[in-house]
């Protein structure tokens, strides 16, 4: 019976990180839907962008408040959880408290006393985020896209990280023989006197109880991640560095299109010509993205590393007047209809069924599309380097090259600038007369 507590302990901890390591093969999968695309350029750069951005944090301070608060949880969160190793040690060999084996207790009370500190500060940074978020009602959170799930899910988040700080205050606090080494409890030192004249043996009794809920909060809350915006804590390290690195205002060119350009503008190619073999296997089967599989894979991982802050949408011209364009719902759409497509080729043994939707009309419509002004805006203010932007062009070139679907002035102008070689509706032997008015 000693060793029930350590069969339980490893028997849950299997169990929880095989359930996560099947979700992460989900979502892999699902990232893979996307179209190949070539990004193994500029590793310096690329890791550069990583150290800054993900680690450094370089783009969340933008907002000196919400950055502090963030660097705050996140630090505090990595250093804190350096402390789930040892609990793992005892939990599977049924030690307790093993860094007191390998190190001195001033060391080791160094450690804690520090992983104390952090707990209080994200504890508090925590409380801020959600009176910011439910109290303060900042306008960005409460958007027509974050409703049901998305903020409820955000709430979620904020009270996880309060308790699992909260049992790891208690853990300490009751362990009377920590307690009695009086070397790490900078914090837990007070908790303890709310327990003042509890028997040792209920104390004893608390403590497990903390130290169970604790590691089993932080495995239930692993796996949470898969279904939630949180999943960023993971994503947001290859999604910086797979990034965009070239300027946020240049545009990729179709390959085939470009071809046909350089055709014509070459005047030792003979237009009527047979094409040579193969060169039919160049023309894309699709122009443009009218679902998640004609995105690419970078793409798809921008639509799982959303954070839903909010920060692009508060920057986007279209949606500060009035628009119905949302950055953020594009992801959020994006990656719904990605989850969609995944359960569908769960259910259908690994094969997608035609399920008569797509993300164009059923999730993103058409109005928000045209309602971007294409400023980068959203590109320059995610702090994990999601880019909004190429998804809502690629959608738009499906429209204008496959449907031919673009709104009548932007239809007009391309008509004119075909026939006159020029936006405006004048022969091109017109065009000076001006001139002599």
């Amino acid at each position: 019976m000693e060793y029930l507590p350590n069969i339980l302990f490893a028997v849950i901890l299997v169990v929880c990180i095989g359930y996560f390591a099947n979700n992460l093969k989900k979502l892999i999968r699902n990232i893979k839907l996307g179209q190949d695309v070539d990004v193994s350029d500029n590793k310096s750069e690329r890791l550069r962008n990583m150290a800054l951005i993900a680690f450094g944090q370089s783009k969340m301070v933008r907002r000196p408040i919400a950055g502090l608060l963030h660097a705050i949880v996140y630090v505090g969160f990595i250093v804190i959880n350096l402390e789930v190793l040892e609990i793992i040690i005892d939990g599977v060999f049924g030690t307790h408290r093993i860094g007191l084996s390998v190190l001195s207790s001033s060391v080791y009370g160094i450690f804690i006393g520090v992983f104390e500190l952090l707990a209080v500060l994200v504890f508090v940074a925590v409380i801020v985020f959600w009176i910011r978020r439910n109290v303060i009602k900042l306008a960005r959170f409460w958007k027509s896209e974050m409703t049901n799930w998305p903020k409820n899910d955000a709430n979620f988040i904020l009270y996880f990280e309060m308790i699992l700080m909260l049992f790891f205050l208690i853990m300490n606090a009751t362990d009377v023989h920590f307690q009695s080494l009086n070397s790490g409890n900078i914090v837990s030192q007070h908790v303890a006197g709310l327990f003042e004249g509890t028997s040792e043996s209920t104390l004893h009794a608390i403590e497990r109880a903390a130290w169970w809920l604790h590691i089993v909060g932080i495995l239930i809350f692993l796996n949470y991640l898969y279904f939630s915006k949180h999943l960023h804590i993971l994503l947001a390290f290859p999604n910086t560095y797979f990034g965009k690195l070239t300027p946020k205002g240049q545009f990729n060119n179709l390959e085939a299109v470009t071809k046909e350009v350089e055709m014509m503008m070459d005047p030792n190619v003979d237009p009527f010509a047979a094409p040579e073999e193969g060169s039919e296997d160049d023309v894309p089967a699709k122009f443009g993205a009218s679902d998640i599989q004609d995105l690419n894979w970078v793409q798809l991982l921008n639509a799982y590393t959303c954070t839903e802050c909010g920060r692009c949408t508060s920057e986007c011209p279209a949606n500060q007047t009035g628009k119905k364009l949302s950055p953020r719902k594009i992801m959020m759409d994006t990656r719904d209809r990605l989850e969609e497509v995944g359960k569908n080729i769960d259910a259908n043994n690994g094969e997608f069924k035609e399920d008569g939707k797509q993300l164009l009309d059923d999730y993103i419509t058409r109005e928000e599309l045209w309602a971007c002004t294409s400023c980068n805006a959203c590109v320059e203010a995610c702090p994990v380097s999601i880019d909004p932007l190429s998804i809502i062009m690629d959608m738009r070139r499906y429209l204008v090259m496959e449907q031919s679907a673009a709104p009548m002035e932007l239809n007009n102008m391309m008509t004119n600038i075909e026939n006159n070689g020029a936006p405006w509706p004048y022969n091109q032997m017109d065009r000076l007369n001006w001139k002599n008015e």
